[in-house]
Parts: C-alpha cells; structure tokens; sequence
C-alpha cells in the first residue's frame, strides 16, 4: 500500500470518528436546549459533523485515486 493509500485511509477513518462524534454531541442536553430556541445546532457540533464529513471524503477520494509512482526504468 503505498502512502498515499494509507494517509487517504488515515482521513477516512478520522473524518468518520469526528461526524460519529458530531452526531453523538447533537443529541446532549446543551445542544437540544440551543436546537429547541434557536432552531439549530452549536457551531461545535456543526463543525465535527462538517469537519468529519470532508476529511472522509478527502480520504475516500485519495483512496479511489491512489496514483501509482511511474515504473522505473
């Protein structure tokens, strides 16, 4: 595997963790008093959710486009 491949799986993996994380913050008590007057999340819980969101697809789109290094000659 080469280091492209494992940094892009290194991304998928933690953009996972921080949307799972995000997901698990939406449903404290602090962020369903903000949800219930206001009408939305806090900026934390948007920000894992968002964060963990483009970190797994940076690291799926590096994995699926894993480049090769030219072959030597």
């Amino acid at each position: 595997m080469n280091t492209q491949r494992l940094a892009g799986l290194i991304l998928l993996v933690g953009g996972i963790v921080l949307f799972v994380v995000g997901m698990n913050a939406s449903d404290s008590i602090a962020d369903r008093w903000t949800n219930f007057f206001t009408g939305h999340f806090t900026n934390e819980t948007v920000l894992y959710m968002v964060g963990g969101g483009i970190a797994a697809a940076v690291g799926l789109s590096m994995m699926a486009l894993g480049f090769r290094a030219p072959a030597a000659r």
